[in-house]
């Protein structure tokens, strides 16, 4: 399980012309592989209508979508993976680790996103990217959010970020992950890797949004990060206690890998404890071998030769963020998945388990996370204030076949869960803790791991949960 509640978690938990267009568009929308499963080929249910939708996707991926950013001394790379790397510094700058101390003088290029307007005017923005970062380098992703009253945020930091860290080498010429604690406006907060509006019912909302990025690397270098996706989802579901129910598809289990974070209990306590806080890592690691991906023994070789499952003390290391205190920053998993070749991750919102069915059927299996009391989920045995599990089927009655990695043995990991409780333990925004306080829920949030080149019918899947 991840850490226990906290309310500075989540919420739910520039230059002059740029903010100008980004306010006026602002002022603009305030005016305004399964085994059994569907045939191969069969289309996905299609997404509600546009006005009914409560999550927007937007991502840059493409050439094109590069270009219509503007650059500040970055350039678009070519090949099979277009992305943004650094063409000529344009200038340097001194950047203070809060945890280490040590100073260090970076080279820094920018590019910003154009600005978007999402189809839901936003209570809450969440960033995710994938990207190479070798030693030496790092990156640095940034949101401004233009309000639906007309007025626009700072630049708020969603993330310092690279794929590397300094536990072999203390002098290594790298950044330790960070999210950024502090960041308000009055009017929204970020809470360690989610954007959200503060006063919800005030009707304040982000009308639009545009995203930032900034790449370093050490002085005097051709080191360049490069970022082949960047994007955000931008959400606005209701506050509700009670999600509506769904009504069950078609059966289908996918073989994903079965991994336990107890078993690594006390192991690595530098990393949030230890494997008892491990249920991202160990979610993530399981998707990224149920897709031929993961660690080489090089990797690996830091491990303790006596652990078992050495891979997931690995993922655990690896998506660590050192200000939070915790594996569970979304983003970070979703970047650490995409260190993989040709791997691609982001973190969204999904609707219902028909959403989910949709993936699973086309053999995409999801991360969820969620929150409940102990009888509120019959057969998990424990409750949790915040917690990943991977969803990998459906049986016959529509229940939800998941791998939980908050199970004594990886043999127990594969649990059935029933449909109507799953459902509203995860889709919820709003629930009472064990105190009978009211706390957040994730209202729907998972991670999605898919490869670069999916088959058309995950393709299809993905863009019928507003993925692409």
């Amino acid at each position: 399980m991840d850490r226990a509640e906290n309310m500075s978690r989540r919420r739910l938990l520039t230059t002059a012309a740029g903010a100008a267009a980004l306010t006026a568009v602002a002022v603009a929308a305030a005016r305004a592989g399964a085994t059994p499963g569907p045939r191969p080929g069969a289309a996905p249910r299609s997404r509600p209508p546009r006005a009914d939708r409560t999550v927007d996707n937007r991502s840059w991926t493409s050439r094109k979508d590069w270009s219509a950013g503007t650059p500040d001394g970055t350039r678009v790379t070519g090949g099979t993976r277009p992305g943004v790397a650094i063409a000529e510094p344009v200038g340097t700058t001194g950047y203070t680790d809060p945890h280490t101390g040590a100073t260090t003088t970076w080279e820094y290029a920018r590019w910003t996103a154009p600005a978007h307007r999402p189809g839901v005017p936003a209570t809450e923005v969440i960033a995710s990217w994938n990207a190479r970062t070798p030693a030496g380098t790092w990156i640095q992703v940034e949101a401004e959010a233009a309000y639906s009253d007309g007025t626009t945020s700072p630049w708020y930091v969603l993330g310092r970020w690279n794929s590397g860290d300094d536990r072999q080498d203390p002098a290594a010429p790298v950044i330790r992950r960070t999210s950024v604690d502090g960041q308000k406006d009055g009017r929204s907060s970020v809470w360690t890797d989610t954007l959200a509006v503060d006063d919800p019912a005030s009707g304040l909302r982000v009308a639009a949004y545009r995203l930032r990025l900034t790449l370093y690397r050490r002085p005097g270098t051709a080191l360049t990060p490069t970022v082949w996706r960047l994007g955000a989802m931008a959400s606005d579901v209701p506050d509700r206690f009670t999600v509506p129910a769904s009504e069950p598809g078609t059966a289908a289990e996918l073989a994903v890998p079965r991994y336990s974070q107890e078993v690594h209990k006390g192991r690595y306590p530098e990393y949030d404890n230890g494997g008892e806080a491990w249920c991202s890592p160990t979610s993530s690691q399981m998707i990224l071998e149920y897709w031929g991906r993961r660690p080489t023994a090089a990797d690996l070789a830091w491990v303790d030769p006596s652990y078992t499952d050495p891979q997931v003390c690995h993922a655990a290391r690896f998506t660590y963020d050192h200000q939070y205190g915790g594996c569970g920053n979304w983003p970070f998993n979703a970047a650490y998945a995409a260190t993989y070749p040709d791997m691609q991750a982001v973190v969204t919102r999904l609707g219902s388990l028909t959403d989910l069915e949709t993936l699973i059927g086309a053999g995409i299996p999801v991360i969820t996370s969620q929150s409940f009391l102990k009888e509120e989920l019959t057969g998990a045995g424990y409750g949790t204030a915040g917690h990943l599990m991977t969803v990998v089927g459906f049986t016959a009655d529509g229940d939800v076949i998941a791998n939980d990695p908050a199970s004594p043995t990886n043999a127990a990991v594969r649990r059935v869960y029933r449909r109507r409780e799953f459902e509203n333990v995860w889709l919820r925004t709003k629930r009472k803790n064990a105190q009978g306080k009211v706390v957040s829920g994730t209202g729907g949030v998972c991670y999605l791991y898919f490869p670069l080149r999916p088959a058309k019918r995950q393709v299809r899947a993905l863009a019928a949960v507003g993925v692409r």
